[in-house]
C-alpha cells in the first residue's frame, strides 16, 4: 500500500471514530454529533444527501406536534348530519385519503373516514347518511406538545397514518400524519394534489404559506403587497439565498421586511421550497 493510500486509509479511519464517538456517551449535546458530522461531510465521509437525512431525523427530536400540524381551520371534514351529495364534493377535491368524522361541532370528532372504505360503497350505490358510522375507523388524539419522534413510533406500532391534535383545554387544535412528521426528515413530499402546478404559493393559515423558490419577485410582490426589488434577482429564491450570503439548510430561516422565510427542501445546489411567515 502506497503512503498516501496510507494516509488516506488513517484519516478516513480517524473521522469514522469520531462519528462513533459523537454517538456515544462522549458527545455533551446533539448539536456536537451534528458538528462532527458536519465536519465528515466536509471531506466527503458523508455526502451531502445523507447528512440532510440525519440532520432531519435529529430535528424531530426537538419538535412537537404544533409545529408541523394542518391547523383546525384548515381541515376538511365530513359531518354526521350531512348527505352524501354533500360532502362528497369536497372529498373529490381535496383528494385526500382520510377525513375526520365530526357530530355537533369541531371539538366533537366521531372518528376517521377512509376514502378506501368510501369507495366500494359509493360504487354499489348503497352510501347513505345512516351507513358512514358503520365504517369509520377509531380516531387517535394527541397533545399538542407531543414530540415528533414519539408520535412517529406510535404511528408506526399502530399503523395510524393521522392523528387529531387537541390543545391544554380538549378542544381540537388540528390533525397530523405521518407524512407530516416524513417531511420534517426526507423534506417535502409533493404530490399531484398537493400544489397545483400553476399554484407557487399555497396559505397554510395563521400567516403561514408555502412558497415555490422559483415564484417571480413581481408576483410574490403583488400577493404579499410588498416592493421587494427584483433588480439584482428573478425569483424570492435567489433573493432569500442573498440575504443568508450562503446555501441554507433545511430548517434554517433569515428574516427582512416584515417575513420569516424558512428553507423546507434545499439540496446541494439551490432552494426549493420556503415556508413564509408575517410577523
Amino acid at each position: 500500500m502506497s503512503e498516501d493510500s496510507s494516509n488516506n486509509s488513517q484519516g478516513s479511519k480517524s473521522w469514522l471514530e469520531k462519528i462513533s464517538q459523537a454517538f456515544s456517551s462522549d458527545a455533551q449535546s446533539l448539536q456536537d454529533v451534528l458538528d462532527t458530522l458536519r465536519s465528515a461531510e466536509k471531506r466527503n465521509i458523508i455526502d451531502t444527501d445523507s447528512m440532510s437525512l440525519i440532520e432531519g431525523a435529529m430535528q424531530v427530536i426537538d419538535m412537537q406536534v404544533r409545529e408541523v400540524m394542518i391547523p383546525r381551520s384548515q381541515m376538511v371534514t365530513v359531518k354526521t348530519s350531512q348527505d352524501p351529495d354533500e360532502f362528497l364534493p369536497a372529498i373529490i377535491e381535496s383528494a385526500h385519503s382520510r377525513f375526520p368524522v365530526i357530530g355537533d361541532s369541531m371539538d366533537d370528532v366521531i372518528g376517521i373516514l377512509l376514502a378506501k372504505d368510501l369507495l366500494p360503497m359509493v360504487l354499489k350505490g348503497s352510501l347513505k347518511k345512516d351507513k358512514l358510522l358503520e365504517v369509520l375507523r377509531p380516531a387517535t388524539f394527541v397533545p399538542e406538545s407531543k414530540r415528533l419522534n414519539q408520535l412517529l413510533k406510535e404511528f408506526r406500532s399502530t399503523r395510524n397514518h393521522m392523528a387529531i391534535v387537541v390543545d391544554e383545554y380538549g378542544g381540537v387544535a388540528g390533525l397530523v400524519t405521518i407524512e407530516d412528521i416524513l417531511e420534517q426528515i426526507v423534506g417535502e413530499i409533493e404530490d399531484e394534489h398537493d400544489f397545483e402546478e400553476e399554484a407557487m404559493i399555497k396559505e397554510q393559515g395563521a400567516g403561514e404559506y408555502i412558497v415555490k423558490a422559483l415564484t417571480s419577485i413581481e408576483d410574490f410582490n403583488d400577493f404579499f403587497k410588498l416592493s421587494l426589488s427584483d433588480e439584482n434577482f428573478d425569483t424570492i429564491g435567489g433573493l432569500v439565498l442573498n440575504h443568508f450570503g450562503r446555501l441554507p439548510r433545511r430548517g434554517e430561516h433569515v428574516e427582512f421586511e416584515g417575513f420569516r422565510y424558512t428553507v423546507l427542501n434545499a439540496d446541494n445546489r439551490t432552494v426549493r421550497l420556503l415556508q413564509v411567515q408575517r410577523l
